[in-house]
């Protein structure tokens, strides 16, 4: 007889991590936190509800590649362009400062030797952290009436060029964890799937924009994008060796533009995904972290990786910021508002888990390190600001 467990476990999912979501967000914390301790409840930590199967593990994949497309088509050229140049240099700092401390603390924690396999195995612990959720430093500056304000747009800038960034590093380490293929030959490989990229988008944007012009507000435009979504997902992944998730961001990219269709697309992306894939997702990733494989030199080690994920955005971004001639107090406050990890964070460490790179014994402490994250931020933003002098 058929078993019809899957749609209980997908109803507990979704219900608990809805629940706990909006009582997250009622005290000013991202209901991905409730989502992440709601799956920490229903599993193997908490109640033993849930455990992992096929049809969780697929439908949470296709959350990611949803979640990555959304954030690629949210991606605005205009504010980039912009802000450009400043931008990306504090993106830079943003992403190979955590990069390194991140990845040299679990490497002096857990590996020791320098190994090429050791080293990309750190290199992939610190990526988890090169990324920022920049939608809790949004609410909070636009509490304070300052995201319009030259630091708070410069800070939106930078966030949306540290994703990108991140998303390479991330390629790159895909393709050369892979093994038993020479870095040249990956590097070319990625190169190649870059490439592309520029050529299916070059021609895909063209026909987009056509059917915009008459059927921008047809669900027939949102089905073609998700189709197109999940064959650059695929052809990163089966093709060029690169993550399937830099392939739907890049599938968001290429669309990002067509202004008559992009805010509709995202909207029908939006609510799919969150009303099955992305809790699913994010439910999946609170059973995979197992507490009670937390020893003291576990603890120790989240320990000192939350304050090494707070300060190495803090010094990275403020020093990109002090670079670009900002003043000491606007490059503090993009610092701290660039320290919040989320969903991006999450998706990497499952990649690096998926592709034998990330021990899943210290994915509680990556959780404990994206919950304390997303703690402090709006706290140590509003201290700066209230401190210093008005922002421009």
């Amino acid at each position: 007889m058929e078993s019809y467990t899957y749609l209980l476990v997908l109803a507990l999912i979704l219900l608990s991590t809805k629940l706990l979501g909006l009582v997250t967000e009622k005290i000013h914390m991202p209901q991905v936190v409730g989502a992440l301790v709601a799956g920490i409840i229903l599993g193997p930590s908490g109640l033993g509800l849930l455990e992992s199967t096929d049809f969780l593990v697929k439908t949470a994949e296709i959350g990611v590649i949803m979640l990555m497309f959304t954030a690629g088509i949210d991606t605005d050229m205009e504010e980039l362009k912009h802000t450009g140049f400043q931008s990306f240099i504090i993106a830079c700092f943003g992403v190979f400062v955590p990069l390194f401390l991140c990845g040299g603390l679990y490497f002096y924690f857990f590996l020791h030797e320098f190994t090429v396999q050791n080293l990309l195995q750190a290199a992939f612990v610190g990526s988890v952290f090169s990324a920022t959720s920049v939608s809790i430093t949004v609410e909070t500056l636009n509490e304070l009436g300052k995201l319009k304000s030259q630091t708070g747009t410069i800070l939106l800038s930078a966030a949306l060029i540290d994703d990108i960034l991140g998303i390479v590093v991330l390629s790159v380490l895909t393709g050369l964890s892979s093994g038993g293929s020479n870095p040249l030959t990956v590097l070319f490989r990625i190169a190649l799937f870059f490439i592309f990229t520029l050529f299916v988008g070059y021609f895909v944007r063209i026909l987009f924009k056509k059917i915009s012009e008459h059927h921008y507000h047809s669900r027939r435009i949102a089905v073609w994008a998700f189709a197109f979504c999940l064959l650059m997902a695929y052809c990163a992944e089966a093709v060029f060796g690169v993550a399937d998730i830099t392939g739907a961001f890049f599938a968001g990219l290429i669309l990002c533009n067509i202004a008559k269709s992009r805010q509709f697309v995202a909207k029908k992306f939006t609510v799919a995904a969150y009303m099955i894939f992305t809790p699913v997702f994010f439910a999946s990733v609170g059973m995979k972290t197992d507490l009670t494989t937390m020893n003291g030199e576990i603890l120790i080690f989240a320990l000192l990786l939350i304050v090494a994920a707070v300060i190495s955005k803090i010094i990275g971004c403020g020093l990109g910021g002090k670079i670009c001639r900002l003043g000491n107090h606007q490059s503090l406050v993009v610092g701290i508002g660039m320290v919040a990890r989320s969903e991006v964070a999450l998706m990497v460490a499952q990649k690096g888990i998926n592709a034998g790179m990330i021990d899943p014994v210290i994915l509680p402490a990556i959780v404990l390190s994206v919950i304390a994250s997303a703690l402090v931020t709006p706290i140590l933003l509003k201290l700066s600001i209230s401190k210093g002098p008005e922002l421009i």
